[in-house]
């Protein structure tokens, strides 16, 4: 028997006794030894019976741990779980645009996709005059309208105008402050060229439809009749357009040109806007519409109510117009740039535009009624044969020369002369320096073209009937005569028998010096009257007739040089010489240079002043 360890003999008493279970070598894990592989092996020694315990996991590892390599997104992600998100995702989609869909399209649930719910104003505090108002939601968010009062004037004054139109600004600011709560941030008055709207901004119908607008209770009798060749009696009433602008032919100025050239440019502009186009005459101060020209093209869809129709903003489905507002409604296209200055060159790009547009304009309104137009035809005829040369089968012709010649109120834009007039000898003086340049050297072997020289004319047109008889333009052909603005001289007065007393008659008066706005506002009206704005305001009929009669004569007089002159001789500070060039064409006029400007260097201005 084997002699036993006998150690209760020993000083340590309280020795520690390593379980049987535990193992004395050092784990293979540690230093990634393997172990001795036998007892005769190289690689065996003792190194493996000292204890050496794994770090204590309350205790910080003296090394850091090592990294183990990272695996790729294939490693840890199933195929599976990836094809599980794609499916979650789209399902997610599908019913986002599901809800859209119910939301926009099902006539039950119309009425949750309302943008608001509560308005700051009750049909009961509503203004009875045409105002913009504020409006909130449950959230406090807030926007704005415009509310038009059933039964209200139309179309506005230009009073009423201006006042909707500044208010409809401020509204737009206060707005733009509450919603962004920076004082800083002003609210931009935008422009028919912008692509950025207003969108705080909601339409009558929007509002009427959310319930803070009162629908009108006599739809007839708040749709429109005055509209220029619309008609509604025994026809089938046409679908209310879905945008459309309505101008408003009435101005405190008497001159047409400046509300010519506006309707042609806000033609333009609603076509560009994709807008169905309408014109109000009802208080124009020449009369009737198509008393001077035919009847605008017809739109397939109808005018909608008068209290849709909108001053302001831009961003209203349907817009009304007036010249008083024009400009500000248009933006920089119409002033001309930034600056306030009238007489600053315009830029070539956005002159062009503005060209295009009266242009566009010009072609679908201007057409004079048919006697003038009829008149209009045969005087240009017969001016153009004129200029033919006899046995050239029309290939040697002459040159036709239009001159207009603005005087009344009007003053050039030229320093030296705008408390005056420019003097006809620089007409006269321009049309023979043009004649020469033109047929100096055109004639047989280089010489002058003494045959077309002579078969060369002059048309002249101008508000000032003292100007025909004007030596520097002798022999000029008058553009039109059918109907002329008479000189006080030329009226035969009755000789009547001094002896004899005789019925009062008042003075007859001429219109020497050309077209003034105070003997204009006073057409029809007699001496013993006072009241002239009574008279401006509700003319009588004679009023109407003879201020008819003016703008006939202009019109023909404008179409007559336009159609049978080569090249037009004008002042651009005169409206009519700007609306001469929009009838001329852009590369006639411009391009090829056939309208000539006399009035110092500036270009051609549109409706600037």
């Amino acid at each position: 028997m084997p002699p036993t360890l006998d150690l209760s003999r020993t000083r340590h008493s309280k020795m520690i006794i390593s379980p049987p279970r535990i193992n004395l070598r050092r784990a293979a894990s540690y230093h990634h030894d393997k172990g001795p592989l036998s007892a005769t092996s190289s690689r065996f020694n003792f190194d493996h019976l000292m204890f050496s315990p794994p770090p204590s996991p309350s205790l910080p590892s003296l090394s850091p741990p090592l990294r183990k390599p990272s695996k790729g997104f294939a490693g840890f992600v199933r195929p599976r779980r990836v094809v599980r998100y794609i499916l979650y995702t789209c399902g997610l989609v599908f019913v986002f645009y599901a809800i859209k869909w119910l939301f926009t399209q099902s006539p039950v649930l119309s009425f949750l996709s309302r943008p608001y719910d509560h308005s700051l104003v009750s049909r009961a505090d509503l203004p009875d005059h045409p105002a913009p108002i504020l409006l909130t939601d449950s959230r406090g968010r807030t926007s704005w309208t415009v509310s038009i009062p059933q039964g209200s004037e139309f179309p506005p004054t230009a009073e009423q105008f201006a006042d909707v139109c500044e208010k409809c600004r401020e509204t737009a600011e206060r707005v733009q402050q509450l919603r962004s709560q920076k004082s800083s941030i002003q609210q931009t008055y935008l422009g028919f060229l912008s692509d950025v709207t207003d969108s705080h901004f909601i339409d009558v119908k929007e509002a009427q439809q959310a319930g803070y607008l009162p629908a009108p209770a006599d739809r007839a009798q708040d749709a429109v009749k005055t509209l220029v060749g619309e008609t509604v009696e025994g026809t089938i009433p046409k679908p209310v357009c879905e945008k459309s602008l309505t101008f408003v032919l009435e101005s405190g100025d008497a001159g047409l040109g400046k509300t010519l050239m506006m309707l042609w440019t806000a033609y333009g502009l609603a076509q560009k806007e994709g807008r169905a186009f309408f014109i109000d005459d009802s208080r124009w101060s020449y009369g009737k519409y198509m008393d001077i020209f035919q009847a605008p093209p017809r739109e397939d869809c109808g005018p909608p109510p008068r209290h849709e129709m909108l001053p302001c903003p831009l961003e209203a489905r349907h817009l009304l117009v007036s010249t008083r507002t024009a400009i500000d409604l248009f933006g920089e296209l119409l002033v001309g740039g930034s600056s306030d200055d009238p007489l600053e060159r315009l830029e070539p790009s956005a002159q062009k535009k503005m060209f295009n547009l009266a242009r566009q304009g010009h072609d679908a309104l201007f057409r004079l009624n048919k006697d003038d137009n009829v008149y209009v035809d045969n005087r240009v005829r017969d001016l153009m044969a004129k200029r033919i040369v006899p046995k050239t089968k029309g290939k040697q012709n002459g040159l036709a020369i239009g001159i207009h010649i603005r005087r009344g109120d009007r003053h050039p834009f030229e320093f030296q002369y705008r408390s005056s007039y420019m003097p006809v000898n620089i007409y006269a003086e321009t049309a023979r320096e043009i004649l020469e340049d033109k047929f100096n050297h055109t004639g047989p072997h280089g010489a002058e073209d003494a045959v077309a020289k002579s078969h060369s004319l002059m048309i002249l047109a101008s508000d000032d009937p003292m100007i025909y008889r004007a030596t520097e333009l002798k022999g000029a052909t008058l553009a039109q005569e059918r109907i002329k603005l008479a000189a006080k001289q030329e009226m035969k007065q009755p000789e009547l028998d001094r002896n004899v007393m005789h019925k009062f008659h008042d003075e007859a008066f001429g219109w020497e010096g050309g077209f003034f706005s105070a003997m204009f506002w006073n057409l029809g009206q007699s001496s013993s009257s006072a009241d002239v704005e009574a008279h401006k305001r509700s003319p009588s009929a004679d009023a109407i007739r003879l201020r008819s009669l003016v703008g006939r004569a202009y019109m023909m007089d404008l179409a007559v040089l336009a159609d049978a002159s080569d090249v037009v001789l004008c002042t651009v500070s005169a409206v009519g010489c700007r609306l001469l060039a929009v009838m001329m064409g852009w590369e006639s006029a411009m391009e090829k240079g056939n309208w000539v400007n006399i009035d110092g260097g500036y270009g051609w201005r549109g409706v600037s002043s």
